[in-house]
């Protein structure tokens, strides 16, 4: 071996000195003390919570026991969950019609689409049921005919709209505004090949958008509109200007009476809680049935 062969392989081979063999190496893990620090301080803070929430005197467990089955507060919830299921029903069948028309080479598809979501997202949700709660005051009577001709059939509006009605009518066009954005962002997601493929093979442009487009784009709607489901939930809260006996409406009346303010808020406090849970174990399982042979 020449000199400078050796000269290489000396410097290329480290002494034993200076890297002992891997069983002498002793690995030492790294120290967070402030992370420590930090869980226990959040730990007292949440220890000092609980033990006001249990003997603090003001928040009247034994009131809120009593009231929380309470067969008022069980037929408010019953109206929730009605205006909840039947505004998401009628509001994401909305948005998968808008959301289309959003995305069309059609101008008026797409300048339609475009302002009923600019429209119904602009306007506050507790002013759009008061208009439709009101309609009867610009409308008296509707009728179906010829357009700008004579009509057939005339009803008065007082009797089609009711409060009930108004409310359902608002949350679910409300809801509509929002459903077609998620939607679209879920078309999107979707690769264009995959309906270039389609169409290469004759399928009808429905059928592609039903079978292939919209299971694909399910995987990226989902959790969207499952916050979209909760924030439905919350705002059903709001339809008490109409007057609808839903669970907050329901609360406040009885703690009109009664007095009992923070034990009544605190019932339809844990009963959101309750139902905003289950509908997310609900979009948990939804969620892994559409993400089945997904890898990421």
């Amino acid at each position: 071996m020449s000199l400078l062969s050796s000269a290489r392989a000396a410097v290329g081979r480290p002494s034993s000195s200076e890297h002992p063999p891997p069983d002498d190496l002793v690995v030492v893990p790294a120290r967070h003390p402030w992370r420590w620090i930090a869980a226990a301080a959040v730990l007292i803070v949440v220890v000092q919570f609980l033990h006001g929430l249990i003997t603090n005197p003001g928040w009247e467990w034994s009131t809120f026991i009593g009231y929380f089955f309470e067969r008022s507060v069980m037929d408010a919830l019953l109206i929730t969950l009605q205006l909840t299921f039947a505004g998401a029903v009628l509001g994401f069948a909305g948005g998968i019609v808008l959301a289309p028309m959003r995305l069309s080479k059609n101008p008026v598809l797409r300048t339609t689409s475009w302002t009923f979501i600019w429209v119904f997202r602009s306007v506050p949700l507790i002013v759009q049921l008061l208009f439709w709660a009101n309609l009867g005051y610009l409308y008296d009577r509707l009728q179906i005919g010829v357009p700008f001709g004579p009509g057939f059939f005339s009803f008065e509006t007082s009797t089609l709209v009711s409060a009930f009605g108004a409310a359902l009518l608002g949350l679910a066009l409300h809801e509509a505004a929002y459903a077609a954005e998620i939607v679209r962002a879920g078309i999107l997601s979707v690769d264009s090949r995959q309906l270039e493929a389609a169409a290469a093979l004759g399928i009808p442009r429905l059928r592609q958008f039903r079978r292939i487009l919209l299971p694909q784009a399910m995987r990226a709607i989902l959790p969207n509109a499952a916050n979209e489901l909760v924030n439905l939930l919350k705002s059903t809260s709001v339809v008490y200007v109409l007057a609808i006996g839903e669970l907050f409406y329901q609360v406040q009346v009885i703690y009109g009476r009664n007095g009992r303010v923070v034990p009544l808020l605190l019932v339809a406090t844990v009963w959101y809680v309750i139902l905003t849970a289950a509908l997310s174990i609900l979009q948990h399982y939804v969620e892994r049935r559409y993400s089945r042979g997904f890898v990421r």
